[in-house]
């Protein structure tokens, strides 16, 4: 199983690359996009790490630690993503998907902190 995993996690991190290399390539000369790519791979990272972390096990005060870094990356990323997509959108929808955004970061507080 611990194999099977290892394969797995190689691959994904091959598409990773893979995805991140045709996305530089096309947005070459647009700093904004390029940089968001690579903030997007480095919490993607981050949080894969954190995870692997959380799945060892450690202490009860880690466990908090890492819940809320868990928490902060996957709010940096829905808040990233809901930047680049609600000003493509009517601005009603625009309004919706950062209403949906707060939303899910609400809801990752309470599902991480407040219930027991």
């Amino acid at each position: 199983m611990d194999r099977q995993r290892s394969c797995l996690t190689s691959l994904g991190f091959g598409v990773l690359a893979f995805t991140s290399v045709l996305a530089f390539y096309s947005s070459w000369g647009d700093a904004s996009s390029v940089g968001f790519v690579l903030l997007a791979d480095a919490a993607l990272l981050l949080l894969f790490l954190c995870l692997r972390e959380f799945e060892q096990g450690g202490g009860r005060g880690r466990d908090a630690r890492i819940k809320t870094a868990v928490w902060c990356l996957t709010t940096l990323f829905t808040a990233m993503f809901a930047s680049r997509v609600a000003p493509l959108m009517p601005p009603l929808v625009g309004a919706l998907v950062w209403t949906m955004a707060v939303a899910t970061a609400a809801g990752g507080v309470w599902a991480f902190f407040l219930n027991p």
